[in-house]
This record gives structure tokens, sequence and C-alpha cells, in this order.
């Protein structure tokens, strides 16, 4: 039997690079000199955020509606995006250390919001301890076997590259990162040494790190590059352990393709679901939609379609709506962009009502809504590390606009069920224009979704005697004999119950 956590299909989750959200002056390290908040952002500059400062701002979260935060990694480590984890049993001191994410966790369970953390438990950084205990003592190490080392390495015979030079560069490219600097990194980075996890002592230490930060309180695992631990044993324990702890505990994979194998009921309760991305890109961008600034995700690069029809956005809608059990479809993460992507407001080109578009569909679609920080306020950059910039806190240079409209689109999917629960059913799909039902009871809700540059009409069989526009707004909304004929304006979303 498949089970999900049932707070999930209510979350509203918001993603939190912590190093650009916000700073404050709660935190001990605020003296130190970090790049200006405000200049572009840069490959490992730091801009000094925190999470005092993301303590700070649950107010505004939850004023926009979230119920969710998922964070960037909050580990201890030696770059700004914190994938190099050093020490996963403390909280970077950067952000303020333990005790700001003790006192954070604290007030978001108070305000009902949920805390679920970035896993990267792949690969860690050179600055490990088991990884460093090993360069400094070769094969004497007893933590030899954490990582891939090349056994010349291990017995001295040449020495290690853990920084290399570029002849040591040269050689990576020429041979990888095993033969060239004498360990298994990922995908070749010197920097992200590969964990063995056939060791049994690496599984524990792994499976101890996902319990102890569960028993602290947080609400589940968002779990970088899963696949690149290609074993099921490992996810399926790792899975039984942090359910014993917290059965409601979310687990969520960085699968950017078709998940069936970690999708059983026995691994992950969903993954980021970028194939939604990929084609609320392809349909809402429209003319406006830029391949080339997508193209470094390139995993949602190879599913683009430009041009996309509607009709063949409402059967990719369907074919993803349907690839996994119920349970699971109402347990993904849905998202339009990331910190590994560029954001969705410059794939288009600026185009507010694609955005607009892509977030009433993500908002009354199955599966739990993600919104990437700033995305709200109009942020606009392209792949990493224009994707990261800091958080600007003054309001005058907000959208105002774009925020209300999400908020608005938030509260709507709060006040019905049948936009978290209910079932799916494609009404129509024509000229630029898709049209669904979501029902659960007596409850039904049509979603009229116009990409075209003109108004298009839809009529429909309609049970309810007097229907209403719960959100948007309509040329005509006529009604005779059981029927009801929509003309939504160009470029807009309706919602009629």
């Amino acid at each position: 039997m498949v089970t999900t956590p049932e707070w999930v299909q209510d979350a509203i989750f918001y993603q939190v690079f912590p190093d650009r959200f916000a700073r404050s002056s709660r935190n001990p390290n605020a003296h130190l000199p970090f790049e200006p908040w405000d200049s572009p952002p840069t490959v490992h500059g730091f801009k000094g955020g925190d999470l005092y400062g993301v303590l700070e701002r649950l107010e505004y979260l939850q004023d926009l509606g979230v119920t969710a935060i998922y964070f960037n990694p909050i580990f201890a480590s030696a770059s700004n995006h914190r994938y190099h984890t050093y020490d996963y049993y403390k909280v970077d001191p950067l952000l303020g250390g333990d005790e700001a994410f003790r006192l954070l966790l604290a007030q978001a369970h108070q305000r009902g919001m949920r805390i679920v953390l970035d896993g990267v438990f792949n690969h860690a950084s050179r600055g490990f301890w088991q990884f460093h205990h090993v360069l400094e003592t070769g094969g004497a190490s007893p933590y030899r076997d954490w990582f891939h080392f090349d056994p010349d390495r291990l017995s001295g015979k040449k020495p290690w590259g853990a920084y290399p030079d570029p002849q040591a560069m040269e050689a990576i490219k020429r041979y990888g990162s095993l033969k060239g600097i004498g360990y298994q990194a990922w995908w070749d980075l010197p920097a992200l040494p590969k964990f063995n996890t056939a060791t049994p002592a690496v599984r524990e230490f792994l499976f101890g790190v996902a319990e102890h930060w569960i028993k602290v309180g947080i609400d589940g695992w968002r779990l970088d590059v899963p696949a690149e631990i290609d074993d099921d044993s490992f996810w399926q324990e790792f899975r039984r352990r942090v359910k014993t702890l917290n059965p409601e505990a979310y687990l969520v994979g960085e699968i950017w393709q078709e998940a069936h194998r970690w999708l059983q009921g026995d691994q992950f309760d969903g993954v980021m679901n970028y194939l939604i991305s990929a084609a609320a890109l392809s349909f809402f961008g429209g003319s406006n939609l830029d391949p080339q600034v997508v193209q470094p995700a390139w995993e949602i690069a190879r599913r683009l379609r430009p041009g996309m029809s509607a009709e063949e956005f409402a059967a990719e809608t369907e074919r993803l709506l349907h690839l996994y059990a119920p349970e699971i479809v109402r347990s993904q993460l849905n998202l339009l962009d990331s910190h590994d992507t560029a954001r969705f407001l410059t794939c288009v080109r600026g185009d507010r009502d694609a955005l607009k578009l892509a977030w009433l569909y993500l908002l009354t679609l199955p599966g739990a809504p993600c919104i990437f920080y700033g995305d709200e306020i109009g942020l606009q950059g392209g792949h990493d590390p224009a994707c990261r910039q800091a958080f600007p806190w003054d309001e005058s240079r907000w959208d105002q606009e774009l925020r209300s409209y999400l908020k608005a689109a938030i509260s709507l999917r709060k006040a019905h069920p049948a936009l978290r629960r209910g079932t799916f059913e494609r009404v129509a799909a024509a000229d630029g224009m898709v049209a669904y039902r979501r029902q659960l009871g007596e409850e039904s809700l049509l979603m009229v979704l116009n990409a075209a540059s003109g108004p298009r009409r839809l009529e429909v069989q309609q049970e309810a005697a007097v229907p209403q526009v719960l959100f948007g707004q309509v040329q005509s909304l006529e009604v005779a004999e059981g029927r009801v004929g929509v003309t939504a304006p160009a470029r807009s979303g309706v919602v009629i119950g």
C-alpha cells in the first residue's frame, strides 16, 4: 500500500536559498565582510543571508500563504550554496549556527509551518573529516573505505590532487577524477568526493544524520541527486529509518526525469516535478519562450516543445497526472524554477502573463506547489549564479501586482479542497485554451487557461444553477439549459465554481 504524508497535499512550499534571502543583525557573524547585498551574485561570493533573517521574515511568508519551507543546504560548508558539506551535525556558523535553526524551527512550527531540509548524501567535501583523514594518512586511515580512492595514492606512490593544478585538471578530463587526482568525485568535480555507500559504516553515518535532524524536529528531507546512489536498498533503509521516527516526514527526491523506480511506496513520497516545469514553459511561454536561457538546465531543455499547442499541453498534463499512484501524484513537489534553473520570468523574456498563467496552473493541479524565493515579486535571473540573487527587501522594487496575484491564487487553493485532493478531468483544449475540472464530493471547479493572444470562448455542461467566478475575470458568462458559456480574456486564467 502506498502511503504519503497527508499534510503535503495541503502544503504551499517556498524554496529558500539561505545566503540570499535575508540578513539579520542577530547573527553573531553579521559583521563579517560579505559582498554588498544588492551587488550581482557571484559563483563563490557570500551575501550573508542567515536563518535569523528567515525567522524575522516568517510573517511575510505566512502573509503570502506559505505553509512549508524547503531550504537549500544549511550545514557547515565552505561554499555559498552549501552542497560541499564538511559537518552534517552542525548548522553553518555563517547562517547563525544551531541556535538560529532551533529558534527558526520552533517559531515556524508555532505558526503551523513545516521545515524540509536539503540532504546531500551522495558526496561530501574536501573538508569532511573522514576524507581529510585519508588525505593525511593514506592507506593507514580507518576511513579509507568511505570514499573511492586510487590504490596508488593510498600507498603513497602518487600524490593526492585534491586542489588540482592545470595539469591535474587536464588529467581529470582525460582519465576521470579517480586516476586524475586520486579519488572519485561527483561529476569529476574535485571539491565533491563521492561517498562509497557500499561501506556499512558510511551507510550508518548517513542514516544517523537523517535520524538526528528528524529527532531535532524537521518535517522531511529533499534528497540531492539521489539517483547517483544507485542502490534501492540504501533508499529503502533510509525511508524506514526516517519514517520509524516520524511517519509523516516528507521524502522528496531530486529526480528530473520520470521516477517510477523511486516512487513505488518504498523509497520517496515524491520528486521535484521538473516535468511540469517543462510543460508550463513550453505552453505558457508561447512566442516569448527563450530556449537558450533554459538550455543549461538540460533535463528541462531537452523536454521543451516551443510552440506547444493547447491539445499537446493538455495531453502532457494528463500523462503526468497518471504516471504514478494517486497518492504519489498528490505528493509531487510541483515547481516552475529553482536554484538549478534560470527563473521562469527570465525564460519567457519577462512575460508576466505567462508567469501568472503558470502559477494558476500550478496551484490548481494535484501536488504541492513550490515557489522559488523572489519569484513572487518579479525577480529575474538566468542560470546559476544569476538565479540566486539577494532578495530586495525594499518594497519599492517589488512587482506588487504579481505578488497580489500569487497571494490570491494561493488563497484560492487553500479555500477549495477540490484543488488539493479532488479528481482531475480534462474538459477542452483548442486554439490556445485549456480547460479542466477538479471535483471532490459536491464541489466542482472549472479552470479555464487562455494562453492565446485574443479572447477565447468555451461552452460546457454545468450542473450548478448559478455558476460563480471564483478567480480571475471573464468577458462574459452565460447560463442556459444546463450549459455555461465562458469567454476568457487573452492571456488570462479563470476559475468558475
